[in-house]
């Protein structure tokens, strides 16, 4: 079960990432940068949504550990930055079990800790 949204204090989360040096690596390039700018976040965050949705979300969801690509888009960095990239990821840094389908209130999770990564990266 993941942490709740609301009244949850992520800074564990944010300091266990800080540490790991894979996931402290990623930084939005500037194709990113301006993709977030023409956009503008209320897009990009859909965006993280539908990708949610559709790539992590089901219970085994296609290509599993290699649906998330590493550039290109805001998005598939701050996945990576923040361990919502695969089910895997979502299980060993997030308590999110594998091999069942995510709930809203995950989905909504996961959008929220692609978006705080974000903004503050931004």
């Amino acid at each position: 079960m993941c942490p709740s949204r609301e009244n949850e204090d992520l800074r564990p989360l944010w300091e266990s990432l800080a540490k790991s040096s894979f996931r402290s690596r990623f930084r939005l390039g500037e194709k990113e940068r301006k993709y977030l700018s023409e956009k503008g976040v209320a897009a990009i965050e859909q965006h993280a949504r539908d990708f949610v949705r559709s790539r992590l979300a089901p219970a085994n969801p296609k290509n599993d550990g290699r649906q998330t690509p590493m550039k290109n888009h805001p998005v598939f960095v701050a996945q990576h930055a923040t361990a919502t990239c695969c089910r895997s990821c979502l299980e060993k840094w997030h308590r999110i079990k594998k091999r069942i389908p995510l709930s809203d209130q995950e989905v909504d999770y996961c959008v929220a800790v692609i978006m705080h990564w974000i903004r503050k990266n931004t």
